[in-house]
């Protein structure tokens, strides 16, 4: 059996670095997108859907709950307050 030379085998030259691309000379260009605002306004839409899934679901009860103690004129004193204002401060500056 004879094993055939598939193409011509190319000695290596000293002064060519193997591996190097030659670079296209002119202006590079750049890629861009442009995304339209009804595509803007979807993503946003579905951004509020998957906050308002993820978060807890609201319960009537404890809803009518609250609206009773705030209500209640004894409910509103000194540690409420201070507590509510510590708990918004907290939220807004983390």
């Amino acid at each position: 059996m004879t094993i055939d030379r598939i193409g011509p085998v190319e000695p290596i030259q000293p002064d060519k670095k193997p591996g190097r691309v030659n670079q296209v000379n002119g202006n590079p260009r750049t890629d861009s997108i442009n995304i339209s605002s009804e595509a803007q306004e979807r993503a946003a839409l579905q951004k509020v859907q998957e906050l308002a899934a993820a978060s807890p679901e609201l319960n009537a009860e404890r809803i009518a709950e609250l609206r009773e103690r705030i209500n209640d004129p004894s409910y509103i004193n000194e540690r409420v307050l201070n507590a509510t204002a510590d708990r918004i401060i907290e939220s807004l500056f983390g």
